[in-house]
């Protein structure tokens, strides 16, 4: 992933996004791919130990399969992780006033979106 994939989404379109941004994304999806690609192997091996029904297999499973939910779960708070910081950026770099209101660089307003959490 380069700097270029962001750039000209800030501030309305005209600049770059922080270079902090970028290498924090970077890192985020380095991690979220090497999870999930354990994922697959864990998927694979708790196929196969279905498929053969040896009672040591599906026990085996029992443990991979909370692995597999574990490693959903940290996918599921890198996103999250991802997801603030980019708003955090986002709104960083906003023309808006205290009360919420952006501007946008053709002059019109909205609302900030708040998120839960």
């Amino acid at each position: 992933m380069d700097g270029d994939s962001f750039s000209g989404m800030a501030n309305g379109g005209g600049g770059q996004v922080d270079g902090k941004l970028i290498q924090t994304f970077h890192k985020s999806f380095v991690q979220v791919q090497s999870i999930l690609d354990q994922n697959r192997l864990l998927i694979n091996e708790i196929n196969q130990n279905h498929e053969s029904r040896a009672p040591d297999n599906l026990t085996r499973n029992v443990g991979l399969i909370r692995e597999l939910n574990n490693n959903i779960r940290r996918v599921v708070g890198l996103y999250a992780d991802l997801s603030a910081s980019f708003a955090r950026t986002m709104d960083a770099s906003s023309e808006g006033d205290s009360s919420g209101t952006l501007r946008s660089s053709d002059g019109r307003t909205g609302q900030k979106r708040i998120r839960p959490g």
